[in-house]
C-alpha cells in the first residue's frame, strides 16, 4: 500500500494531470512510495473517497482548480469525517491565493501556494519521519509542528526532474499529453494568474527535446505545449518547431499558445513550411479596445497583432484559435462587438469568447468599484455584470459564446456560420441568432448535430431570408463534413442525387474539431472571413 496518494479531479477524462505527474517526478526516494490516482468531475465524491481510502494511504496531497473545487470539498469533508488520521496536503491555483477563507482550506492539514514541485516532497519527508503519521493511527490526528499553510518558492528548471515517462501506455492511446518548456509569464494582464508569475524560466533544450523524443517514439502525436508565451525566447521556439518539422508524422499535431504580436521573419519562415492543420496556435486578443487594454495593464499591439493574424491565415495552415474576453472593466456591448467584427475579419478557425473570471489573486478585483463590477461567489467566478453590461445583456452574451461555440467553433457549419450574418456585422447578426435560438430551442446546451442543424437551416431560410436551396446545399455539406452521410429529413426536398456526393476535404493532421476547419480553398468560408465588415 502507497504511504502517498496524488489525486485531482480533471476538468474530463482526457485531461491527464500533468501537476500531479511532476509531484511524483520530483518525489526522490519517496516516489517508490507514492501512487497517483485520478479522477473526473463526473465522479461521485463518495466513489472516490471509498477508492482512496482502499489504498490506506497517510497522506494524500489533492490538486484543487477552479473546475473542480465543489466536488473536492465535498471529497475532502467527507475524508475528514471518515479517516481524520490521514495527512492532507492541498495545492493547486484554487488554493494558492486568497484561501483561508474557503471550506476546503479550513478542513486541509496542510495547503502548499504556488509550484509545489519541491515543497511537497520537502514537506511528506517530513511528516513521514514523524512517527505519529508513520505509526496511520488515530494519534496522527494530533497537530504536528509542520504550518498549515506553506508557501512554496519557484523552482528553477535545473532542480527538477521531468515528468514524461510517468505517462502510461493507456494515457498516450487516450489522453492529451501536456508539455511544458518554460514556466511563468513577463506580462502583468490583471485578469490573469500567470501575471503573479514572474519570472520566466526555461527548461535546459537538449534535455526537454530529448523527452519530446522519447514521447514521440511512444507514438505520441498530439502534443499540448501549456507554456503561456511559447514565442518569447524566439531562439528555443525556433528549435522546437524546427525538432517537430524535423520528424513530422502524418498524424502530428501540436498546440502552442502564442504572444500575438511577436511573429518575426525567422518564426515565420519554418512556420510556413508544415503541413494544413498540424499546427494550432492559441491567441489571445483578449480586447481590441485600447482603453480597456490600457485599464487591465495588457502591453499588446493591435495592429501588428491583426497583420500576424492575416499573415497565418493567408500563407500558413496553422489552426488559429484566438480569444476575446466578455465583461472586462471599461467594455461596452457594443465595443465588445467592434472587436470581435474586427477579429471575424482576419479569419481565425476559432474565436473563443470566454466570460471573464474573478480568479483568486488577480489584480483585476481592483476595477471592482469604478467599474461595477459583479461576479459569481462560486466558481468558476463569472462576471455577472458591469457598469456598462447590465445582467440581462450579460446572459444574452453569455448564450452568444455558448452557441458560438457549438456553431462556429465546432466546425460542424463552416460554410453555413458566415451566411447568418452575410455583408452585416457578424456580432450583431450572430447575437439575433442567438437570441431567436435560445427563444426556440430554451437550452444552451444538449442540442443534437441534426437538431442544430435543422435550427439554422430554419434561422436562415425564415428569418435571414436566405434561398432555399443554396441554403440546404451549404448545410447539407457541412453536416458530411462531420462525417455524416444520412439526409436529415428537413433537408431531403432540396437534396438530388448528385446532392448526396461525398464533400471533397483537404487533408488535415489534426484532430477531428480541427480537421473540419480545413476548408477548400476557395470554400465559401474563406470568401466570407475575406468579405466580413472591418470597422
Amino acid at each position: 500500500m502507497p504511504d502517498i496518494v496524488l489525486t485531482t479531479l480533471n476538468a474530463k477524462y482526457a485531461h491527464a494531470a500533468f501537476g500531479l505527474r511532476y509531484l511524483f517526478a520530483n518525489l526522490a526516494e519517496l516516489k517508490e512510495r507514492c501512487e497517483i490516482v485520478e479522477f473526473d468531475i463526473s465522479h461521485r465524491p463518495v466513489d472516490m473517497l471509498e477508492s482512496l481510502l482502499a489504498k490506506n494511504p497517510k497522506i494524500i496531497g489533492l490538486g484543487v482548480y477552479i473546475w473542480n473545487i465543489d466536488q473536492a470539498t465535498r471529497l475532502v469533508s467527507d475524508l475528514k469525517r471518515v479517516a481524520p488520521q490521514i495527512r492532507l496536503v492541498l495545492g493547486g491555483p484554487e488554493v494558492s491565493y486568497e484561501a483561508d477563507d474557503l471550506d476546503i482550506t479550513r478542513l486541509a492539514d496542510h495547503v502548499i501556494s504556488g509550484e509545489g514541485d519541491l515543497a511537497f516532497r520537502d514537506l511528506c519527508r517530513r511528516l513521514l519521519s514523524n512517527p505519529e503519521v508513520a505509526a496511520g493511527g488515530l494519534e496522527s490526528r494530533l497537530p504536528l509542528a509542520e504550518p498549515k499553510f506553506i508557501p512554496a518558492g519557484l523552482p528553477q528548471f535545473a532542480e527538477l526532474a521531468f515528468p514524461y515517462d510517468l505517462y502510461t501506455d493507456s494515457d498516450i492511446a487516450h489522453r492529451v499529453i501536456y508539455v511544458e518548456a518554460s514556466r511563468g509569464c513577463p506580462y502583468e494582464c490583471e485578469f490573469c494568474l500567470s501575471s503573479l508569475d514572474i519570472p520566466v524560466r526555461q527548461a535546459a533544450l537538449e534535455p526537454f527535446l530529448a523527452e519530446l523524443d522519447r514521447l514521440l517514439s511512444r507514438g505520441v502525436r498530439q502534443f499540448k505545449f501549456v507554456d503561456r508565451t511559447f514565442n518569447l525566447n524566439l531562439k528555443v521556439s525556433r528549435a522546437i518547431l524546427e525538432f517537430f518539422l524535423e520528424r513530422m508524422w502524418p498524424d502530428l499535431f501540436v498546440h502552442f499558445e502564442m504572444i500575438p504580436d511577436r511573429l518575426p521573419e525567422g518564426l515565420r519562415e519554418i512556420i510556413r513550411r508544415f503541413p494544413p492543420g498540424s499546427l494550432q496556435f492559441e491567441v489571445g486578443i483578449q480586447t481590441f479596445n485600447p482603453e480597456v487594454a490600457a485599464l487591465i495593464s495588457r502591453r499588446q499591439d493591435a495592429q501588428q497583432t491583426e497583420q500576424n493574424l492575416r499573415w497565418l491565415r493567408a500563407e500558413t495552415g496553422v489552426h488559429v484559435h484566438a480569444d476575446l474576453i466578455v465583461g472586462l472593466p471599461g467594455e461596452s456591448l457594443e465595443s465588445f462587438g467592434r472587436g470581435f467584427d474586427r477579429l471575424v475579419a482576419l479569419g481565425p478557425q476559432e474565436i473563443q469568447v470566454g466570460m471573464l473570471k474573478r480568479l483568486r489573486g488577480t489584480p483585476i478585483a481592483r476595477h471592482d468599484g469604478e467599474w461595477g463590477m459583479a461576479y459569481a461567489g462560486y466558481a468558476p467566478y463569472e462576471i455577472l455584470r458591469t457598469r456598462l453590461v447590465d445582467f440581462g445583456t450579460m446572459q444574452r452574451l453569455r448564450r452568444f459564446a455558448r452557441y458560438w461555440d457549438l456553431v462556429a467553433n465546432s466546425g460542424n457549419f463552416v460554410e453555413s456560420t458566415p451566411l447568418i450574418w452575410g455583408a452585416e456585422s457578424p456580432f450583431e447578426s450572430f447575437l439575433a441568432f442567438s437570441d431567436w435560438l435560445y427563444l426556440a430551442s430554451g437550452r444552451t446546451n444538449g442540442i443534437a448535430l441534426k437538431r442544430l442543424a435543422e435550427y439554422v437551416f430554419d434561422y436562415l431560410v425564415n428569418r435571414a431570408g436566405r434561398d432555399l436551396a443554396p441554403t440546404a446545399q451549404a448545410i447539407w455539406r457541412d453536416y458530411q463534413r462531420g462525417g455524416k452521410s444520412d439526409r436529415p429529413p428537413f433537408l431531403r426536398p432540396f437534396l438530388d442525387d448528385q446532392g448526396t456526393s461525398p464533400v471533397p476535404l483537404t487533408v488535415s493532421t489534426g484532430p477531428k474539431r480541427q480537421s473540419r476547419h480545413v476548408a477548400v480553398a476557395g470554400s465559401p468560408l474563406e470568401i466570407a472571413s475575406l468579405e466580413s465588415p472591418n470597422p
